[in-house]
């Protein structure tokens, strides 16, 4: 369809003439295709190509081809973006939310002078400028999202829709034509936010801890607030149930008024009864198709684990896994009755086969659509929790098909439509290049032992400039036992605790960690127990480290610590990183800890034993109160006469000398770096297409839809591996010198830098002051569960009426309810009245550190 309509009443005159006059001289199909161009198109009929009208279709098939692009490309739905902008302005607003808990301290060396009775100050105007630039740089990030949902929102009034057709009218003369256009309008701001996020984040980082002030009143914070406590989405904060409620609202609210308009407009023309029904299926399948591309663009983005936007919200992956799985859910559900609409609709009409295998130049192509989908439903079938849960594998390599769903998927609509959700790909794509390149570098594991627990304990080499906070997480490949599975565990140690090594705790429950097992017993017996000889080699690829941006547990005073069985893995980093910075003198909020540790056998008590920090010396003590509990579930009482349950031994293993340390090419890592990958591969992707439309699709006249869909993709790829390989390459070089200069020798002090339970064991300092270890803090119970109503209520009453309460769960499933229904039911009743008002004015927060693929 050819761009004639400048103004909106001709377009509305156009579309009236189509309805009308046409009708009684043409037969029942065509006239089928002149509503459908009705029904779907809008006062903005401005989404002609130039490079589209030297070759022409037919009449009839231009007119649907046409609306068919409009629909699809979501122009002509006013109303079904009401909740789009809403559910991205939640998510902002929760990174604002946690910011005032977690800001720097911006005191400077100024305040420490004036502290001492210095008579100099600094200057009021250097003091406020990274205040002024903070307040600029998140006022730009605001501008630029706000203008882009508010464009969405208001698009129905008539001055949004205004502007709107001057712009496309001015994007479709230019080289990248109507692409850029749509691209500016839906991809663009989240990369724009996204450049701004690297340049906050890098001069501004929130890594340190919170000021020493109590906040002013208490009040629940709607991320740490748990809704729903059980059900299909299993533990929900107050955020996530308002975007769930958000984007259900967005989907029905778009779809039912899409129906209704689809069948008040083929109500008012004399169409046959069959006829009709194929009409409406028509529509109302294309409608489906563009409601779930627009959820499309959002169902990358908590894919990226090393995303910018991730660690802009402080969302860490293993929560943002969650949003994935919701949003997949929801556009496979989308696509799949799309698809299933035209379907029946063929079928009708007798043309099903045709219409599977038809592969169009122009116009939207079926059959890379049929292949995209048959993707998607692959891993929309294989990713269901029970066949996840059971076959694990398969879902790991059937989700590999994602490059066939995307490549189909710009097949299947062309370059313009698949533009609306590029910006989310894109940034996907950075992610996964970067992971490639980390994933590459085999990293030796310098320590790996078995305790008699059963647990296995790895420690790997990483470079000091490497940095992590004690609730991150890493993804294992052991090359001994295959080169394509990839398991995610949570980081035992501490930052505090060294700064060339890192370790993991893993339990033996499957195929994996049984062989796993078994090739580190075997190199012990042949050790003989020396621990010192070098028998057996494993190398590892190791993904990450990924977490939270800040140390959120260092911002209560206040903890709980519940963890199920091998939980307790990043909870023994938390206790590490909270006494080493006590010892050190470094700001630290966690005054009062109490840990609730559920285990099945009293053995996997001696878990306790890899904290980095063994004792507590009297001058920490003096500044923590922990209280360690433990349940043992299934043993109604100790296996020893004594009742005293033994630690693990220092258990010998393997030790492999000057190991390879874990590479730095991490989303997480240098921001510097990072931040150019970005600008070098967006600006290479923007070039690269560029030169595409200059020198190769306009003077050869390109018109095909799935030929552009296929080379803007390349584009993009091109983007990606080209500039971005090479600004990769630079990164990986500095870190190699970097490695070269400040380098961990293992040979020549194996010990001096792994200080945790697999070191050698010395002695200590004899004139060392008083302390306690761990162990004597632990109290043990057999036989039962934690009784989480008493625990809270006991704890709530020592941290006082005006406390902020920190409560972690790391464990099942079951784990997670229980305690969320707790804190839900405390922080309810303390606003309540009477028998139903609680004792204590604490307000319990949330938070999960499950992870679950």
């Amino acid at each position: 369809m050819t761009f004639l309509h400048n103004r909106t009443g001709e377009a509305f005159r156009s579309t009236r003439w189509l309805c009308g006059s046409l009708a009684p001289r043409h037969s029942a199909q065509q006239r089928c295709n002149h509503l459908t161009m009705a029904s779907l198109c809008a006062p903005s009929a401005l989404l002609d190509h130039p490079h589209r009208r030297r070759r022409r279709a037919p009449v009839p098939s231009r007119i649907k081809a046409a609306g068919l692009r409009q629909a699809s490309a979501g122009f002509p739905a006013p109303r079904f973006s009401l909740a789009l902008p809403l559910s991205l302005l939640l998510v902002l607003a929760m990174a604002h939310e946690r910011e005032p808990l977690l800001q720097q301290r911006q005191t400077g060396v100024g305040n420490a002078c004036g502290a001492k009775g210095s008579s100099s100050a600094p200057a009021p105007s250097a003091a406020a400028l990274p205040s002024l630039a903070r307040t600029v740089l998140k006022f730009l990030m605001w501008a630029v999202f706000l203008t882009w949902a508010a464009g969405i929102f208001l698009y129905p009034t008539k001055p949004v829709q205004a502007v709107f057709r001057k712009w496309v009218g001015l994007t479709r003369d230019s080289m990248f034509g109507i692409v850029g256009g749509i691209f500016l309008t839906f991809s663009a701001p989240i990369l724009i936010i996204a450049l701004l996020a690297y340049v906050y984040i890098s001069f501004f980082p929130s890594e340190h801890v919170v000021e020493k002030r109590k906040l002013r009143s208490l009040s629940f914070r709607l991320w740490t607030f748990p809704v729903l406590v059980d059900g299909p989405f299993g533990v929900v904060s107050a955020v996530e149930f308002i975007g769930i409620v958000l984007f259900i609202v967005f989907v029905v609210y778009s779809m039912t008024y899409y129906a209704v308009d689809a069948v008040s407009l083929v109500s008012k023309f004399d169409i046959p009864s069959m006829t009709e029904s194929e009409l409406i299926l028509d529509v109302i399948g294309l409608r489906l198709g563009a409601v779930g591309l627009f959820c499309m663009l959002f169902l990358f983005l908590p894919v990226a684990r090393g995303s910018v936007l991730l660690r802009l919200i402080d969302i860490p992956f293993e929560h943002a896994t969650r949003y994935h799985v919701w949003l997949g859910h929801l556009t496979m559900a989308l696509f799949t009755l799309h698809g299933l609409f035209y379907v029946i609709s063929w079928s009708m009409q007798g043309r099903l086969r045709e219409e599977l295998r038809q592969w169009k130049e122009i116009g939207v192509a079926n059959l890379p659509g049929v292949i995209s989908l048959a993707a998607g439903l692959l891993m929309w079938v294989t990713s269901l929790h029970p066949v996840r849960k059971r076959f694990f594998e398969l879902f790991f390599y059937t989700h590999q098909l994602y490059v066939v769903f995307i490549v189909f998927l710009a097949f299947h609509v062309g370059d313009f439509i698949f533009s609306i959700c590029a910006g989310a790909v894109f940034l996907f794509m950075l992610d996964r290049f970067l992971r490639f390149w980390q994933s590459r570098a085999k990293v030796d594991i310098i320590s790996a032992a078995c305790r008699p627990c059963g647990t296995v304990e790895l420690v790997f080499s990483k470079p000091a400039s490497l940095h992590y906070n004690a609730l991150s997480f890493i993804f294992i490949q052991v090359r001994e036992l295959s080169f394509l599975q990839w398991h995610p565990f949570s980081v035992s140690s501490s930052p505090m605790d060294g700064r060339y090594h890192m370790s993991v705790l893993i339990k033996v429950l499957g195929t994996w960690t049984e062989k796993l097992r078994s090739i580190i017993t075997d190199v012990q017996e042949k050790n003989g127990g020396d621990s010192e000889l070098q028998c057996g080699r494993m190398t590892a690829c190791v993904e990450g480290p990924y977490g939270h941006e800040s140390p959120y547990h260092l911002m209560y005073e206040n903890l709980v610590l519940v963890a199920g069985g091998i939980g307790i893995s990043p909870f023994l980093a938390i206790l590490s990183d909270i006494i080493h910075r006590i010892e050190e003198g470094k700001q630290c909020m966690p005054k009062n800890v109490l840990v609730l540790w559920s285990v099945k056998k009293s053995k996997e008590l001696s878990l306790l034993s890899a904290v980095d920090a063994q004792t507590i010396s009297s001058s920490v003590s003096d500044r923590l109160q922990l209280d360690i509990q433990a349940f043992v579930t299934q043993e109604p009482h100790p296996p020893l006469e004594d009742g005293i349950v033994g630690d693990d031994q220092k258990v010998p293993g393997m030790f492999v000398k000057n190991g390879t340390a874990m590479s730095g090419l991490v989303g997480t890592g240098d921001n510097f770096w990072a931040a150019m990958y970005f600008l070098a591969s967006t600006l290479g992707f923007l070039l690269a297409y560029a030169l595409v439309q200059v020198y190769y699709v306009k003077p050869h006249n390109v018109v095909a839809w799935w030929y552009l869909g296929l080379l803007f993709m390349l584009c993009m790829v091109a983007g990606v591996a080209l500039p971005g390989g090479l600004v990769v390459l630079l990164w990986h070089l500095s870190e190699k010198q970097r490695l070269e200069d400040d380098k961990w020798d293992a040979s020549q002090s194996p010990r001096a830098e792994q200080t945790g339970p697999l070191a050698a064991a010395g002695g200590g300092d004899d004139d060392a002051a008083p302390s306690v270890s761990l162990a004597a803090l632990r109290t043990t119970r057999y036989g039962c569960r934690p009784n989480f109503e008493a625990e809270f209520a006991a704890f709530a009453e020592r941290a006082g009426d005006a406390a902020d309460v920190g409560v972690l769960v790391c464990g099942p499933q079951g784990l997670q309810t229980s305690v969320a229904r707790e804190c839900r039911a405390r922080n309810l009743r303390r606003g309540g009245v009477g028998a139903a008002k609680s004792r204590s004015g604490a307000v319990f927060h949330f938070n999960s550190h499950s992870f679950d693929l």
